[in-house]
């Protein structure tokens, strides 16, 4: 017996920038997909014309591209396959599992009116559902699927174990509008057959649509692919993540400058894990991930845990990727690219640079003294640390460094003797050091910076701070 490749899709609605619960889902199906060589594929479900705006798809598409999800194929247009979709109703019609129901929307709308004042469900049992054709007027129609009467639906999940509904919750579907237009629940369950998904792996929100979708996979004899229904995410209060928690969307997590490897890690570990493992890798995730590992309570979106993951990635990443990434987000905030000087200065840098910084603004901020460029403007509390006392030592010290051996161990052994002659230790020094090669009181190792800016570019900063 062979199994069939994995299939997975995300497929977003393309009304607003793509939200981080989404990114999540389309995470797990990423992961799901490459951890069994399968298929991630995407899905732009643009059927609601008034709410679909083009530029939100590119918004979507960009989210994704900043995580580092890549799709197989060409995202597929769900309004563009309407003509099959409506196939497949007129399908089930001829079959005779569906039907033409010609009530109004008024006598509907009456029907549950009358319903609520009587205090009876309000599920719509269409008169139409075994009229003879004979009977049917020359008037418009939406097609409604028949669906069970008795019994129950039982909807095997992999996050959610066995959910079973009574038949008699559901009602006789519309597939088609009168106007010929599809409805919503048709279209996935086609477009899922079509594009062979074998897992769908979406938000729990969708899990009483499945029993809805699950009555086309039966009528058109169709597998049911394997679900799993994962829980929302929610905010530290414990109430559905939204924008009062704070930025919700991919784009503003990029603009807030965290990297992309720890928002994987972090959105992996968010409802799903792997023993006690809180930081891994792309390749160990993908081989870690299953369905079964994901848990059915809802999980608490935790910034501090966020910032600790994302310190670790920064510090164990590539330079020149780093690099580049870096660079992405520049331009994701609408600031001017590094120079090939800069770049060059900061990837000399980058050892030095990288620990303990969790966001990207915080890494430049440490990489200022590499992208400065003289005259070195201090700020306020690197001012008062040039006082005339500091910079008098400074001018006794530039021309000694001329001479020197240009080595860690030689800079500071100077550094400590001149520190020495005044009277003072070596850690004083720092200070007014840090000042004029960064002009910041906050900066890497003062010999980190002398080592990375060379003998010329130390001599002439310290020559300007000691003037």
């Amino acid at each position: 017996m062979t199994t069939a490749p994995v299939v997975t899709r995300f497929a977003p609605s393309p009304t607003g920038a793509l939200h981080i619960g989404g990114a999540r889902t389309a995470l797990f199906n990423w992961l799901f997909a490459r951890g069994h060589g399968g298929k991630f594929l995407l899905r732009i479900e643009d059927t609601d014309r008034a709410r679909s705006e083009p530029e939100n798809t590119q918004k979507i598409l960009d989210g994704l591209t900043w995580l580092g999800l890549d799709w197989d194929g060409e995202p597929i247009s769900q309004f563009e396959r309407a003509d099959r979709h409506a196939e497949v109703a007129r399908q089930l019609l001829s079959e005779g599992k569906a039907y033409k129901c010609f009530s109004t929307p008024e006598e509907i709308e009456a029907f549950r009116e009358a319903a609520r004042a009587e205090g009876k469900s309000t599920l719509y049992r269409s008169p139409w559902r075994e009229a003879d054709a004979a009977t049917h007027p020359d008037a418009p129609y939406a097609i409604r699927i028949k669906a069970p009467q008795e019994g129950h639906t039982t909807i095997v999940d992999a996050v959610q174990g066995e959910v079973t509904l009574g038949n008699d919750q559901l009602d006789d579907m519309v597939m088609l509008r009168s106007d010929g237009t599809p409805v919503y629940m048709l279209a996935v369950v086609v477009d899922d057959h079509d594009m062979g998904v074998t897992h769908i792996i979406r938000g729990d929100d969708h899990l009483t649509n499945a029993f809805r979708q699950k009555m086309i996979y039966d009528a058109m004899g169709w597998p049911v692919p394997v679900m799993a229904h994962i829980p929302l995410i929610f905010g530290a209060d414990g109430k559905k993540l939204s924008k009062r928690h704070g930025a919700t969307s991919a784009a503003e997590y990029q603009a807030m400058g965290y990297p992309a490897a720890g928002m994987r890690n972090y959105l992996a570990r968010l409802g799903w894990s792997h023993g006690d493992n809180e930081f891994f890798t792309d390749a160990q995730a993908q081989a870690w991930f299953e369905l079964s590992g994901i848990n059915r309570a809802p999980a608490r979106f935790d910034t501090k845990k966020l910032e600790h993951l994302c310190g670790q990635h920064i510090a164990v990443a590539d330079d020149a990727a780093l690099l580049h990434e870096i660079g992405g987000y520049l331009a994701a905030i609408g600031q001017p690219a590094l120079s090939d000087t800069q770049r060059t200065t900061m990837l000399a840098a980058m050892y030095c640079l990288k620990e303990r910084a969790k966001t990207f603004p915080e890494l430049l901020e440490k990489a200022h003294f590499a992208l400065a460029s003289r005259p070195i403007a201090p700020d306020e509390k690197a001012v008062a640390a040039l006082d005339a006392v500091s910079r008098g030592i400074l001018s006794e010290l530039t021309p000694q460094l001329q001479n020197v051996s240009w080595s860690r161990d030689e800079l500071e052994a100077l550094v400590a003797t001149v520190a020495e002659s005044h009277g003072t230790k070596l850690g004083k020094l720092a200070g007014p050091l840090r000042a004029a090669l960064a002009g910041r009181a906050v900066s890497p190792s003062v010999f980190d910076m002398m080592l990375v800016l060379g003998r010329d570019e130390t001599v002439a900063r310290l020559t300007d701070a000691a003037a």
